[in-house]
């Protein structure tokens, strides 16, 4: 029997590499944006650096510029483009990729792990 933290760690571990195209309005592929799953100890990070929950937009923001890479796994954003994608690109846009990055690994996938950890 798999062990419920061996079953977690496969499934929902910090390997796995989530994937979002950002597209125009004609459908084009703009930018890809990879990602690992975020962690409590990254969210604690994110938090400090964002000034805490109360402050959702900041902490959304701050999290897509730590966690948001290229397809060689470098980071798409340093952390002195915050203020220029605060003032400079759409809000519907970065939020997109930041409702993404919150919601990776949810839904059918939970279901699956859960099936397997009864079996």
């Amino acid at each position: 029997m798999t062990r419920a933290i061996d079953l977690l760690k496969n499934k929902f571990g910090v390997s796995q590499l989530y994937k979002y195209d950002i597209k125009d309005s004609e459908d084009n592929i703009v930018l890809t944006v990879h990602w690992h799953p975020l962690t409590i100890a990254e969210r604690e990070m994110i938090q400090k650096k964002s000034g805490g929950l109360e402050y959702a937009d900041d902490f959304a923001l701050q999290l897509m510029i730590e966690k948001a890479l290229d397809n060689e796994g470098k980071r798409l954003f340093a952390d002195g483009d915050k203020a220029s994608l605060r003032r400079e690109v759409a809000a519907s846009v970065l939020q997109e990729i930041q409702l993404e990055m919150l919601q990776a690994g949810t839904g059918q996938e939970v279901e699956e792990a859960k099936a397997d950890l009864k079996s």
